[in-house]
């Protein structure tokens, strides 16, 4: 009652709308306030801001407008007429349905149609205007429009770029070749030391010492660039947070609990959580989270591929911010990781996408979660800020990737049939002279502490590399022309050694250990030269990478962790029994997606500040 006598107090129906829908003439004189300063919707401060979510909000301005409200699109729209086009979803707010015979509208308005409506009250309700929320809108258009949006998650980058995408560019027989050419080279560098010693050291110099100097360089480098401007609230742009899930449930109050603790104007927020249909469990833990206005549960309908970037492709076409991040299950950022992303857009227009720095916050675990945090250590925080000083090709992570929303969307969005998307992406990127930065914020990752669970993780990312390599490699006269010759022969170097790189330097090793086990103190021999040149590469090799991460270890503070890289050398050798089950999985399943469990640290996981 306090709250209708205040509203028919005002002679502004601004004023007597927003003091309805909040309960008190203060709140909707700071409610106004705010949406004005940040130039944002002042239903969507009500929602977000004041908590009151999307459906008391809109049931509220509702009853203010004296029209009726429904909590939910009434099911069925699939059959009404008038679809809209996959690319005006992100903008839909009204949709179009008969009921009982007679046809509705469902309309989730904005504030100033509100006030209009109330208004014009009489000529809403004769054409049959229901008010509803955005949310429900949306989950109608999706369930409507399932079928044409997971055919354009598989074939929007076919259409956009056919000659970059694994679907089309992985025949049988290009895989059966690549397996036999990669079984060819291990048995040349098995056979080589006996046979033409010069040919096998110009080949470890190209594909062993090249990419061990450029972790070296790498190392002696400044990794952090001078801090951008930052924006204030009313110049932040409007930013969609991505999260693909599956068989994720137990990981949900946490990253909600992360994302939301991040320090952006709720208003400008979009989190939307991607969850396959085939995790009900998982399904039903987001749905419990729709109080929250900014959070939205987009369910993935069942079909191959069963991949991240699918899901990932599904709901591109429904983002409506600006920029977007996509996270994954176990991310903890940085709190004010979105504002600096922003700051450094808005500071480099020349940038399309940023990849902030990941850390590993459980590497004290055991000997494996610490071999993986100095990987990580050395890669985020040293090598990929150099590669990207230097306009060279990166490859993204996988998550923590900031996009411009409208460039992600002229590049097609990631390819749904390869299993390394983030790596694939990168090369289109670079391939479209769009150029990729890093972001000097972190976010905290947990690597697998069981072996059986870091092989499928890692035969997954080599498989992806092999993709990528065949895909782009296969007309390799456009990709020269794309890339121009110094990034085609990063490309070829760079993603080239992380496929064989593994497999080249166990055998390698495992020749020398053989040629010590027989000479004993005697080796190596000072007057054979070649002996010489051979243990310098093998320093070079674990040299570089144990340099890396040993800097990156320092530089987050995670020192403690040094002694353990000095097991580089069997790391290494599980990559290489990673490389050979990647190789066979190419050939007999190249789409399948080994999912990684999450939640399986011991350790207490805190948020970042």
């Amino acid at each position: 009652m306090d709250v209708l006598i205040e509203a028919g107090a005002s002679t502004d129906p601004r004023v007597a709308l927003c003091t309805h829908v909040t309960g008190s003439s203060r709140a909707a004189a700071a409610t106004l306030a705010t949406a004005t300063h940040l130039a944002v919707d002042p239903l969507d401060c009500c929602a977000r801001s004041l908590g009151l979510g999307d459906e008391v909000t809109h049931s509220r301005a509702a009853s203010w407008a004296g029209l009726p409200f429904a909590p939910e699109v009434p099911r069925g729209l699939e059959s009404a007429a008038g679809h809209l086009s996959i690319a005006q979803l992100s903008r839909a707010r009204a949709v179009q349905m008969p009921i009982d015979g007679v046809e509705r509208t469902y309309f989730a308005p904005h504030f100033a149609d509100i006030v209009a409506l109330r208004e014009r009250r009489a000529l809403a309700e004769a054409k049959g205007i229901i008010l509803t929320t955005p949310q429900a809108i949306r989950r109608a258009l999706v369930e409507a429009n399932a079928a044409a949006l997971l055919t354009e998650a598989r074939q929007c980058l076919v259409r956009h770029w056919p000659q970059a995408s694994a679907s089309l560019d992985l025949s049988k027989t290009l895989r059966i070749g690549f397996v036999v050419l990669l079984l060819l080279v291990v048995l040349f560098t098995a056979l080589a030391p006996l046979l033409a010693r010069p040919v096998l050291l110009g080949f470890l110099l190209v594909v062993i010492v090249a990419p061990a100097l450029l972790r070296l360089v790498a190392t002696a480098a400044t990794p952090d660039d001078p801090p951008d401007p930052q924006l204030s609230d009313a110049a932040l742009p409007r930013y969609s947070i991505l999260v693909p899930l599956r068989d994720e449930a137990g990981m949900v109050p946490q990253l909600h609990d992360a994302l939301t603790a991040l320090d952006y104007p709720p208003e400008k927020l979009d989190i939307l959580f991607l969850v396959e249909s085939k995790s009900p469990e998982t399904v039903a833990a987001v749905a419990a989270l729709q109080h929250d206005a900014r959070v939205e549960l987009i369910v993935i309908p069942p079909g191959p591929p069963q991949t991240k970037p699918k899901a990932l492709d599904f709901a591109l076409p429904l983002v409506t911010g600006e920029h977007l991040v996509v996270y994954d299950a176990e991310d903890i950022p940085d709190r004010d990781q979105l504002r600096r992303a922003a700051a450094r857009f808005a500071a480099h227009p020349e940038l399309d996408c940023l990849q902030a720095e990941l850390v590993i916050d459980n590497g004290a675990e055991n000997w494996l979660t610490a071999l993986f945090a100095g990987e990580y250590a050395g890669l985020f925080g040293l090598l990929l800020p150099f590669l990207s000083r230097h306009a060279l090709p990166l490859p993204l992570g996988g998550t923590s990737n900031h996009f411009r929303t409208a460039a992600l969307r002229r590049l097609g969005g990631w390819d749904a049939f390869n299993v390394t998307e983030d790596a694939d992406l990168g090369v289109r990127l670079a391939r479209r002279r769009l150029r990729t930065g890093t972001l000097r914020s972190a976010t905290a990752e947990e690597a697998p502490i069981r072996l059986s669970a870091w092989m499928r993780q890692r035969t997954r990312w080599i498989k992806g590399w092999m993709q990528t390599y065949l895909v782009h490699n296969r007309h390799p006269v456009a990709l020269l022309k794309d890339l121009g010759w110094r990034n085609f022969l990063f490309f070829q170097l760079y993603v080239g050694s992380l496929i064989v790189s593994s497999l080249i330097h166990t055998v390698f090793a495992l020749s020398l250990a053989l040629v010590i086990a027989q000479h004993g103190l005697g080796w190596p021999r000072l007057a054979d030269g070649w002996d010489l040149l051979y243990l310098l590469v093998l320093v070079v090799g674990y040299g570089g990478a144990f340099g890396l991460a040993l800097r990156g270890l320092w530089r987050q503070r995670q020192i403690e962790l040094a002694a353990y890289q000095l097991l580089l050398p069997v790391y290494w050798l599980l990559h290489a029994v990673a490389a050979v089950r990647a190789a066979i999985e190419l050939l007999i399943r190249p789409y399948f997606w080994s999912k990684t469990q999450h939640g399986q640290t011991r350790m207490v996981r805190v948020h970042r500040q």
